[in-house]
């Protein structure tokens, strides 16, 4: 038996366990594992006989931890969706009010600039705490990473969203012919 452990923030933990315990359980079943949660500490630890399940469980319950609905964390158990996270404060630094500016950015007016990210992208985006993470295919969610990381250094939108949009159909042109 491998075991493997994680935390997360304790606000996110009823979330992870779900009403009645439906998630925790949907992903025990789903990875053959055990999960732990002690409640008062935000720790998870996984217990199974693979420990690369345990590792890909990990990182869906990192993507719950930071802000993801269970459904769309669970998207990562297709290995062709991964999971990007990046913290925000290595941009930001120490001040509040850059981190507050660089979520307003990313996030847009009534959610407008995260949800046409995710729309071009065919993404999930979360800016939750101090960190921005994606979830989608791989290449596209590298390609929305880079695209974030335009839009924190100060990039206006509209050229983001206009070059992120080239990319990812030159990527789709460049799967068809092969």
């Amino acid at each position: 038996m491998y075991l493997q452990e994680i935390k997360i923030p304790k606000e996110r933990i009823a979330v992870l366990i779900g009403k009645k315990g439906e998630i925790k359980k949907q992903l025990e079943q789903k990875a053959g594992v055990r999960i732990r949660v002690n409640s008062a500490e935000g720790e998870v630890s996984l217990e199974g006989p693979d420990n690369l399940v345990l590792f890909h469980l990990k990182i869906i319950i990192k993507a719950i931890g930071r802000g993801f609905p269970p459904e769309k964390a669970m998207l990562l158990f297709d290995e062709k969706n991964s999971f990007v996270s990046f913290d925000l404060t290595d941009y930001a630094g120490k001040s509040v009010k850059n981190l507050k500016r660089i979520k307003s950015r990313l996030i847009g007016t009534e959610g407008r600039a995260r949800k046409d990210l995710e729309f071009i992208s065919g993404t999930h985006l979360s800016v939750y705490g101090k960190t921005v993470s994606v979830i989608g295919e791989t290449e596209r969610a590298e390609l929305v990473r880079r695209a974030l990381q335009s839009l924190i250094l100060g990039a206006p939108h509209g050229p983001v969203f206009k070059r992120l949009q080239e990319q990812i159909k030159s990527s789709e042109e460049q799967e068809l012919e092969e």
